[in-house]
């Protein structure tokens, strides 16, 4: 059976001694969908523009420290911690989609303190751009040839020449397509209903759909962690599961509490 081979060089621009990765290319892509994203909410509920530049620079940091202080200290602790300094190597490579996702709870929380911002509207209509980030992160991870799924004798399986020659799960589209068809869902959800969305009702949503489609795809997925778990779950599948139950936690809140005002 032949298999599709996927070869293609991470770079994608190269000037002199300058060069411009397709991982730097589609993070930068993600961001500014998600801020597009964001503008055309604030638009349509007449908020205040200007005040979106602040709310960027907060959510990246939030998610860049969060992704590096995930990887580090949820797949490889041992060496992170005999190793300190290493945390700072970001440019090595190594960042977790759910220290990113709490790095930017966080990072949110003290935002929307700082500019009294009601924190559960922010989170709900920032859960629509990070479906569409989650898009681009997995592509870009797909063109770098990472976060690899495990061997497959499936006639969509692709073999990633820079690492082997075996056919593999392509993972990384997974859940790239996941995180599209959440997109979708929440963003169609938000346009019907705008501002009368019931507060955290698409966190909840977004939280419920995205870790189960990653619990799922963890399953088809080279295991990541650098320590053998004792459970018969992997790292991936064991952190998506509080995510999970707060998303199921916070959907029956949010529609509760909108019946009780009615």
């Amino acid at each position: 059976m032949q298999h599709f081979i996927w070869d293609i060089d991470p770079v994608l621009l190269s000037i002199g001694p300058l060069s411009v990765h397709w991982y730097g290319a589609l993070f930068a892509a993600a961001i500014i969908s998600g801020l597009q994203v964001m503008k055309w909410v604030y638009q349509t509920e007449h908020k205040n523009l200007e005040a979106l530049d602040n709310l960027l620079m907060y959510s990246v940091l939030g998610i860049i420290i969060g992704a590096r202080l995930g990887h580090c200290f949820f797949y490889d602790p041992q060496y992170y911690f005999a190793n300190p300094l290493k945390i700072l190597a970001i440019w090595q490579g190594g960042l977790a989609s759910h220290g990113g996702g709490l790095g930017l709870i966080i990072a949110l929380g003290i935002y929307a303190r700082k500019y009294q911002e009601n924190y559960l509207w922010l989170l709900d209509r920032l859960a629509i751009c990070t479906a569409l980030f989650g898009v681009f992160v997995r592509s870009a991870n797909f063109v770098n040839s990472e976060i690899l799924g495990v061997a497959s004798g499936a006639p969509w399986a692709i073999i990633f020449a820079r690492i082997d020659n075996i056919p593999r799960h392509p993972a990384q589209l997974y859940e790239a397509i996941a995180y599209l068809i959440i997109f979708i869902i929440l963003f169609f959800i938000y346009k019907k209903s705008k501002d009368k969305t019931p507060k955290g009702s698409l966190l909840g949503l977004f939280l419920i759909l995205t870790f189960t489609a990653r619990f799922l795809i963890e399953s088809v997925k080279v295991k990541q962690a650098a320590y053998e778990s004792i459970w018969a779950l992997n790292t991936g599948q064991m952190l998506s599961i509080p995510f999970f139950i707060a998303g199921i936690v916070l959907l029956i809140w949010s529609l509760s509490a909108k019946n009780k005002l009615k």
